[in-house]
């Protein structure tokens, strides 16, 4: 979590004009959930601190490359009474790899409602990482095994873990806990940008259950394509996290898949929308 902290923490360059780097963890692409915590970071910072985002809606255009930096150039599009728009580009190599329009609005009174949170396994009584690893990895292929074994920001213990152990065909929906491995810095800055973050999280995942497969398969080509989020309520991210998800559709080699992000206590946090390619490889 540390180092999530401080890869958020971009270098101002001149006015809206941000550097970014990427850990050095051996994956060969910049994980999309860190451009879009990151862009969000600069769009921020290039906004009043009394107005705070409310949705944001992305696209992935290039991979990123985990081993040069990424430039962030901030749009200032529109300030209202109310609400600002801000425009990001990611520019890495003298290229686009990725691009978000954020919306941001002036904190205000009005209706509330919201869908109840699932009723379902509390994350104390499910297994953890550590437990995972020791009882399912030892069979699993090397794919998972990387993926599993690898230190993260945000732990995760999914409600059920039959899609990781068998090729059996499920429905289209998952319940995952999540949560940070320490703590994030008491500025909404920041929680908004790991929530952000995490929000990338298993989402092209749950559009391959109905088929039996996953996002590990080597026969399949996974990549994040867009990337849209809604800000409901203020968030602390102190503890678990419950993030509902589910596909209502794949087809043309695309995923479609939706989600919620709940507080312990029910309040309804966030919701999200992305869909990816899940290609078969021509080979496969």
């Amino acid at each position: 979590m540390d180092r999530l902290i401080e890869t958020l923490d971009l270098e101002k360059l001149e006015e809206n004009l941000f550097r970014g780097m990427s850990p050095q963890n051996g994956w060969q692409r910049v994980f999309g959930g860190q451009v879009i915590a990151q862009a969000l970071m600069a769009a921020q910072r290039c906004v009043d601190n009394d107005r705070r985002v409310h949705s944001l809606h992305a696209y992935f255009v290039r991979p990123g490359d985990p081993t040069v930096p990424i430039i962030f150039e901030v749009e200032r599009t529109r300030d209202g009474s109310s609400f600002s728009t801000r425009r990001v580009v990611a520019i890495q190599h003298g290229k686009t790899i990725f691009a978000m329009s954020c919306s941001f609005q002036i904190e205000e009174p009005g209706y509330d409602h919201q869908m109840a949170i699932p009723d379902v396994t509390k994350p104390e009584e499910l297994m953890g990482e550590k437990e995972f690893r020791e009882v399912f990895l030892a069979q699993a292929p090397d794919t998972v095994k990387r993926y599993w074994g690898r230190e993260r920001p945000i732990e995760i213990r999914p409600v059920s873990l039959t899609h990781y152990i068998s090729n059996e065909k499920l429905d289209p929906s998952a319940h995952i806990w999540v949560r940070t491995t320490g703590p994030v810095p008491d500025d909404h800055h920041y929680q908004y940008a790991v929530l952000a973050y995490l929000s990338d999280m298993t989402l092209l995942d749950t559009s391959l259950y109905p088929h039996g497969t996953s996002i590990f398969n080597p026969e399949i080509q996974p990549a994040s394509l867009d990337h849209a989020m809604w800000f409901h309520r203020p968030c602390r991210l102190e503890d678990w996290l419950l993030y509902t998800q589910d596909s209502p559709s794949a087809s043309g080699a695309r995923g479609m898949t939706r989600g919620s992000i709940y507080g312990r206590d029910g309040t309804l946090i966030a919701s999200v929308a992305q869909e990816g390619l899940i290609r078969k490889r021509a080979n496969a």
